[in-house]
């Protein structure tokens, strides 16, 4: 079963004094790309959060959110009084004003407010892992879901693959006569005498060069081994990749060795099938 690299998680868990909301999105990345955001008060535990982020999402574009608001009368920041008076002190020695708003400028100005940072407790630090527990379930549920179309989108296009190389097969047999009369007609018209034991083993050499057998089998063998894959436990995003680059190699030796107009038409279609299965390929864990 295969997973997306796209979901979102969200989990919420109200304290006594506090709501602490986890949030998670992720997106397509060629390798695991985490960006945290958090109070300044929980960065000694953002590196234990980032561990559990990553050992449950592997790979992704990750933006992990910590929201934590106060629904008391707790607060971690204070009014630095002394600044504060000094500021308004300063500022009516400028202008003369009343005291409220003196006070309303002293408060926009730099370190009018002090935030005492203190260790998280572990009760609450306890309920943020809970929280990022729930939010990280929620996503990988997410990721699943959309990998099941995914899932189902490959498997239609693999099928159709296969039914494309099958007509490729049943057409190969005229695609050679019609190669090989080509070159008997070219020679003919030439008008000139040749040996027929010589031209007869030319020929079969020439039409050896055209020869896609060893393609078909391969390429019938990689779709088949996508399919394998997909269907194992786990995703195997990367891996399906590689054996896309395989079944794309087998194509377009198909198509440059094809000398017919048929085939070759068969063998735009193939390219195109795989191409939409590379496009989505990007979205695969």
């Amino acid at each position: 079963m295969i997973q997306s690299m796209t979901g979102f998680g969200k989990h919420v868990i109200q304290l006594p004094e506090k709501k602490i909301t986890v949030e998670i999105k992720s997106l397509n990345s060629r390798n695991l790309d985490m960006n945290a955001r958090m109070p300044s008060a929980y960065r000694e535990k953002e590196l234990a959060l980032r561990q559990k982020v990553a050992g449950v999402l592997k790979r992704g574009k990750i933006d992990l959110g910590l929201y934590v608001e106060i629904t008391g009368e707790e607060t971690s920041s204070q009014i630095n009084n002394g600044v504060v008076k000094g500021y308004m002190n300063q500022l009516s020695e400028i202008v003369p004003g009343e005291d409220i708003k003196l006070l309303e400028m002293a408060l926009r100005l730099p370190d009018a407010l002090k935030t005492e940072r203190g260790e998280v407790d572990e009760d609450e630090y306890r309920a943020i892992q809970q929280a990022l527990d729930a939010a990280l379930e929620e996503i990988d549920r997410f990721r699943t879901e959309e990998g099941s179309v995914l899932e189902q989108d490959f498997n239609g296009r693999i099928n159709e693959l296969k039914s494309l190389l099958e007509k490729v097969s049943a057409m190969d047999t005229d695609r050679l006569a019609t190669i090989r009369e080509r070159l008997e007609k070219a020679v003919a018209d030439l008008q000139v005498e040749v040996d027929a034991n010589r031209f007869e083993q030319e020929l079969i050499y020439y039409l050896e060069k055209y020869d896609i057998t060893e393609e078909k089998v391969r390429l019938a063998n990689h779709l088949d081994y996508f399919l394998t894959t997909m269907a194992a436990a786990g995703s195997n995003g990367k891996k399906l990749g590689f054996i896309s680059q395989e079944i794309g190699r087998e194509i377009n030796t198909i198509g440059s060795k094809a000398n017919y107009a048929p085939m070759q038409q068969l063998v735009v279609q193939m390219k195109d099938e795989l191409e939409k299965i590379k496009e989505q390929m990007l979205n695969v864990l």
